[in-house]
């Protein structure tokens, strides 16, 4: 490590809500501090990805820490440590925790200094690590699909960096809640581009579609994985803009994220999507996908609703 991290922890015992590696250090949440200076908090100066553990193991953690050096380099920020030092370190955190089913959470922030726009000079970048617990999902969800509801694209033009800087969806979401939408899509120009934390997907004439991993989406890994299994399940698969009269007009829509998995769409707005039930095609990619986890498993009646993708 460019920086030596310090394996030790402040306590021996380990709560059921989690653990936090900090710096170097393990530590539980209550005695985990960040500077106030710090830039991702003055600034929301900092990247970010969050990992879903099955059965005690990370999965496709390679894949999330390749994305996390290319949001470093997208703004700047050299990392103080490898990916395989990363990697190490997640799984050092779970196996302390003890938790089998949970969340990672990784945080780089361009570290503590002063409030000036411009990158400070010799100051190390903030690294945290957290895990806790998976939280449920609503049955319903997995049984009879969600709401969404659409907002206009507001957001910066580096859609494709996992930045901190989540404000807009943030308040897109809350507005969906409020609507009693479970999830907020964004419309840009007419083209439906992403959710708040998920990737979406469309079925047309048995094609499976979803945007181009340009800038104005975050490509999601479990979006990439979804488009693997639909095409090794034999569907036609296309990455083109999406309309969004096309999106209601689809025979099925649904959402892919890291901890939501993959998500059946029935209604958009106040459009129906099909029959207003979750689609075969769903069903079929959604039952390759959970075989394919660590564990193989099924289809569960609940899961986690952390937001990421």
């Amino acid at each position: 490590m460019k920086n030596e991290a310090k394996l030790t922890s402040t306590r021996a015992d380990v709560p059921d809500r989690g653990l936090v590696w900090l710096n170097g250090q393990f530590m539980d949440f209550a005695a985990a501090r960040v500077s106030v200076e710090d830039r991702g908090f003055q600034f929301g100066d900092g990247i970010y990805e969050t990992i879903r553990v099955y059965d005690g193991t990370p999965f496709a953690i390679e894949q999330h820490i390749e994305r996390l050096s290319r949001s470093a380099a997208a703004i700047e920020l050299e990392l103080p440590m490898s990916g395989e030092e990363f990697v190490t370190i997640a799984q050092e955190l779970i196996a302390r925790s003890g938790l089998k089913e949970a969340e990672v959470y990784i945080q780089v922030t361009r570290g503590a200094a002063p409030r000036l726009h411009p990158f400070p000079i010799g100051v190390s970048p903030t690294v945290v690590m957290t895990v806790r617990p998976v939280r449920p999902i609503p049955r319903r969800f997995r049984e009879r699909g969600i709401v969404v509801k659409t907002f206009p694209d507001e957001r910066w033009a580096r859609c494709d960096i996992k930045t901190i800087c989540l404000l807009p969806n943030v308040l897109a979401v809350e507005r969906a809640r409020r609507a009693g939408a479970d999830e907020a899509l964004f419309v840009r120009d007419g083209l439906v581009t992403e959710g708040t934390s998920s990737n979406v997907f469309i079925v047309h004439r048995g094609e499976v579609v979803t945007p181009p991993a340009d800038h104005r989406i975050l490509a999601g890994v479990t979006r990439g994985l979804v488009l693997e299994i639909a095409r090794g399940c034999g569907y036609q698969t296309d990455e083109r803009e999406i309309p969004l009269s096309d999106l209601k007009a689809a025979s099925e829509v649904f959402i892919t994220s890291t901890v939501k998995e993959v998500l059946a769409v029935v209604r958009v707005d106040d459009a129906v999507i099909g029959n207003g039930e979750p689609g075969d095609v769903f069903r079929r990619l959604y039952d390759v996908y959970r075989s394919q986890l660590p564990g193989r498993r099924r289809a569960p009646g609940s899961e986690s609703v952390e937001e990421s993708r």
